[in-house]
């Protein structure tokens, strides 16, 4: 079998005013995240990884910003048509691993939740999409609540379709 790996990353800053979106689910807090579409990190890393795995660009290629038919974009969505892509150009989904970096809210009790939520969406086992959340113990602009990120990394391979 063909086995390929990608790596993605995502980066948002907060703001007071604005939705917080992780995993598909939007969480209850005061502070959102700032973006284009509806700036859900985790997701947008996970796209980029799967993309990345499959040398298919990523997700600015695919969903620029600069198009207005994005503008407030449903990140699941988008990752919906990231998994499309993938089976299109012959592969399929392995599974994910990906790190969320946020000092607040607390992640651990969402976890489940988006794995339910994005799982469908890729056509894969909840137990294929691993998610942990750390924080950056109050140093730099994480520290500070002034933004989140997101790793992923993803494991795809060719289909013998």
């Amino acid at each position: 079998m063909n086995f390929r790996i990608g790596f993605g990353y995502d980066i948002h800053q907060l703001a007071e005013g604005e939705d917080l979106w992780l995993g598909g689910i939007k969480l209850d807090y005061y502070l959102g995240t700032v973006g284009h579409s509806d700036a859900d990190v985790l997701i947008h890393a996970i796209c980029d990884a799967i993309l990345g795995a499959a040398n298919l660009r990523d997700i600015g290629f695919h969903f620029p910003d600069t198009d207005p038919k994005y503008k407030g974009a449903d990140s699941k969505v988008l990752l919906k048509e990231v998994g499309d892509i993938l089976n299109k150009n012959g592969y399929r989904l392995g599974n994910i691993d990906a790190t969320i970096v946020l000092e607040q809210p607390k992640i651990n009790p969402h976890i489940e939740k988006m794995q339910e939520t994005m799982a469908p969406l890729l056509s894969v086992s909840t137990n294929d999409i691993s998610i942990k959340a750390t924080t950056s113990e109050k140093l730099s602009f994480v520290g500070r609540e002034e933004g989140v990120k997101a790793y992923a990394v993803a494991l795809v391979y060719k289909s013998e379709a």
